[in-house]
This record gives structure tokens, C-alpha cells and sequence, in this order.
């Protein structure tokens, strides 16, 4: 049998001619990520080795973007620590305040990613670059400290299930409805340590935007990674941000997938995914009349600019509901300044939002957004467990940017064809 997309990726950076799926190999890095919570960890199993510096300065990436600027005391700390390692050791992709983004909106934008590259990160939703036809995966900070002082890491090659695309999105849905429909439908351990492989001619209807967010949730489903094969909108973002050479992996016609699902993208309704679980999925016809008392549109899943111009059509002249409280937080700089010189921010601001720093922020319950007990959030993150945005009695309703901007108008879980005809 022939190998699919992340097995080539993983034989080539073994060097080995062929993997099959539970094979253990150990594979080069092309880079080695952490973040404000997770590497302190690392550099501190780092430091046990007694090595002096890190197997390469320019592929290993550390951003600081969880809990900054610093909420406490302890956050402070963490960063400090982080830093004065990040300087020690010389290392090139260190963000900070006033450069660092949501770390998996930065490192595509700045080109630290490619097609065919080898990722680990100390952060579950690392596999965000299999939209780039990357192989990419969260690790232990144990393991990113492994790899950070060799450069390599071990594996078990996942097994594959593939994910055929037909069809073009209604108007209103997104790769985050499409995402949320598909864990709905496989459940939040349906694709435990499998990789999950996009394929079919409904992937070229779907924006790089589309792609980094349906990527980054294939962790929601337990998946190993998601991946995307590389076509020209790919290689167009690639030339955009980065000067490497991508290397193309293609699956063989002969690939063994453990099961195939066809998904026609036009069927898709807008969806939400109700407390507690991202399994626990309902189209907007279905959601009901839930009050909500938060809106968030940011996270690394829906902080890019296409997200931003989503929730600015929305809100372009309308007003955000009566004690709800909105926060839209661009998810890197650039996205920022992007968002301020097509006049986003304006928008967002006359309605009654807030916009913030780029920060992960409220998604896993840092800063910028805590709920209390019996509060709601529709949000764009991608995690809705107990507690996630703050008190344990508080819920977390995921949705796209488009539902979530609606919502913060209507002051309920809302469509936004259900603002036809209303001002805007």
C-alpha cells in the first residue's frame, strides 16, 4: 500500500523510504515551538542537559502570547524567565510585547512555516500548520526540551482518515462551521491519534483562513494533526510570507485511509457547539433562545483578518446588545494595524466592542474576558470544557464570526440572516 501526506512528511524527515502506520521513528525538526506556559517547563528540563545552546537559533520559536501583556505576578515571572533564556541562547523567533501574536497566526505569517516542514509545539493546537501541508503536533514540554537541545523527536506514525470535500460554503458559514459539523459528527475522540486528511475538489473553495482554523480543531477531534493537500492558494500564502522553498508531499493513489467520509460543504449550516463539549454540536436552526451576556471573536482559530472582516460586516452600523459585553482580539500585530487601516477597528468600536492587544486571552480563561458564575459566551476560540473562560457554572457556546457578531447584536445565539433588514 501506498502512504498518505503526513506518512511521506514523516518517512522523508526519518529518512526513511516508507512508515507504516504504529511504526516508532525519529524524525528532524524544522522547528521546535513554546509558549509563555509551556516553555518555562521546558527550558527548565532544558537546563537539566547542561547544554549551552539550543540545537539551532533559528528553529526553535518562543512567543509569548497566553497570559501578556502579563496578567499577575506569576505570569510576569514565567515571561521573565522565557525571555532571559530566549536572549542566553540567542534565539532569532522570540516575540514579546509589542511583536508577539497568537502563536499560531504568527508563525504563517511570518513564514517560520512552510509545506512539508516537521513542527512540534508545546501547545495542543500546534497542528494549525497542517493547513499549510505541514506535518504539525502539540507535545509535552518534556519533549519540546528534548527537542529543542537535538533537534528531533520521536513519533508513532498515526494512521490516516480521510475527509473528502465537495461543494462551496453557503453564505454565512465558514471553516469554523465546517470544523464544528465534523466533530459533531466523529466526536471529540473519534479520530484519537489519527491524522486527518482533506481532500476532494471542494478544498480549493475554501480560504487559507478557511484552512488554518479547520487544522487547528483537529486536535477537538483527538486527532494527531490535520492536513491539507498543497495547492496554488497555498503555495500563493507561502510566497507571500515566506522566502523558503516549500516541499510538496502528495498522497498515493493507493493510500490507506481507515475510513472515508464525504462531506458536501453546500449542506452545511452555521453551527454552534454547546457547553460542555465541541462535540456537542447543533445547527443555528436548533440552537433555541439563550441569552448571553459575552461575545469573543479572536483565538487562534478566528483571529486572522478574514475573521475580523467578517464581524465588521456584521456590525458596520449596527450596536452591539444591551449588557453584552463584545471583545475582538486580531491575533497578531499586523492583523491589528491590517484591521486599523481598512477602518475594522472604527467599525467595532461604534457598535460598542472592545478591541484588544493580540493575546490568547479569555479562550482558556487567562485575562481580558473572565466570566462568572451563571454567565454565556458565544466565542470563537475553540474550547468550551467546564471552566475554560473563567468559573466553572459560567458556558462557552462556540461559534464563527459571523454567528458570534450577530449574536452580540441580538443578545442571543443568533444567525446573522436574522439581522436582514435590520440597520447595517
Amino acid at each position: 500500500m501506498g502512504m498518505t501526506m503526513t506518512q511521506k512528511i514523516l518517512a522523508n524527515k526519518a529518512g526513511l523510504d516508507k512508515v507504516v502506520p504504529d511504526q516508532l521513528i525519529l524524525a528532524d525538526l524544522d522547528m521546535a515551538l513554546g509558549n509563555d506556559i509551556t516553555a518555562p517547563v521546558a527550558i527548565g528540563e532544558f537546563r537539566k542537559l547542561g547544554l549551552d545552546k539550543v540545537f539551532d537559533e533559528k528553529k526553535v520559536s518562543l512567543v509569548m502570547d497566553h497570559f501578556t501583556p502579563n496578567k499577575d505576578i506569576k505570569a510576569a515571572e514565567q515571561c521573565r524567565y522565557v525571555r532571559e533564556f530566549a536572549n542566553e541562547m540567542d534565539i532569532e523567533n522570540f516575540y514579546d510585547v509589542g511583536e508577539m501574536g497568537v502563536e499560531h497566526a504568527l508563525l504563517p505569517e511570518k513564514g517560520l512555516v512552510v509545506a512539508g516542514d516537521l513542527i512540534i509545539g508545546a501547545d495542543s493546537h500546534t497542528c494549525t500548520y497542517g493547513a499549510l501541508g505541514a506535518f504539525s503536533t502539540g507535545v509535552g514540554s518534556t519533549d519540546l526540551a528534548a527537542g529543542m537541545a537535538t533537534g528531533k523527536a520521536w513519533f508513532k506514525v498515526p494512521s490516516a482518515v480521510q475527509f473528502v470535500l465537495t461543494g462551496e460554503m453557503q453564505e454565512h458559514v465558514s471553516g469554523k462551521d465546517v470544523i464544528l459539523h465534523i466533530i459533531g459528527m466523529v466526536g471529540v475522540d473519534g479520530m484519537l491519534y489519527k491524522s486527518m486528511e482533506f481532500a476532494g475538489p471542494g478544498v480549493k473553495n475554501l480560504s487559507m483562513s478557511d484552512r488554518l482554523c479547520i487544522s487547528n480543531m483537529a486536535i477537538e477531534a483527538g486527532a494527531k494533526n490535520g492536513i491539507f493537500p498543497v495547492d496554488e492558494k497555498t503555495l500563493e500564502y507561502i510566497a507571500v510570507h515566506s522566502d523558503r522553498k516549500p516541499v510538496i508531499f502528495e498522497a498515493d493513489e493507493d493510500a490507506e485511509y481507515e475510513k472515508v467520509y464525504e462531506i458536501n460543504l453546500s449542506e452545511i449550516k452555521p453551527t454552534v457547539a454547546f457547553p460542555h463539549l465541541p462535540e456537542n454540536t447543533r445547527t443555528i436552526d436548533e440552537v433555541g433562545d439563550i441569552k448571553i451576556d459575552q461575545v469573543v471573536v479572536g483565538s487562534c482559530t478566528n483571529g486572522r483578518l478574514e475573521d475580523m472582516i467578517m464581524a465588521a460586516e456584521i456590525l458596520k452600523g449596527r450596536k452591539v446588545a444591551k449588557g453584552v459585553r463584545t471583545i475582538i482580539i486580531p491575533a497578531t500585530q499586523k492583523i491589528y494595524m491590517d484591521s486599523m487601516k481598512m477602518g475594522l477597528l472604527e467599525i467595532f468600536i461604534n457598535a460598542g466592542a472592545i478591541v484588544s492587544t493580540p493575546t490568547c486571552g479569555p479562550c482558556l480563561g487567562g485575562h481580558m474576558g473572565i466570566l462568572a458564575k451563571g454567565e454565556r459566551a458565544v466565542a470563537t476560540t475553540n474550547r468550551n470544557f467546564v471552566g475554560r473562560m473563567g468559573h466553572p457554572e459560567s458556558e462557552v457556546y462556540l461559534a464563527s464570526p459571523s454567528v458570534a457578531a450577530a449574536s452580540a447584536v441580538l443578545g442571543r445565539i443568533a444567525s446573522p440572516a436574522e439581522l436582514n433588514g435590520r440597520e447595517g
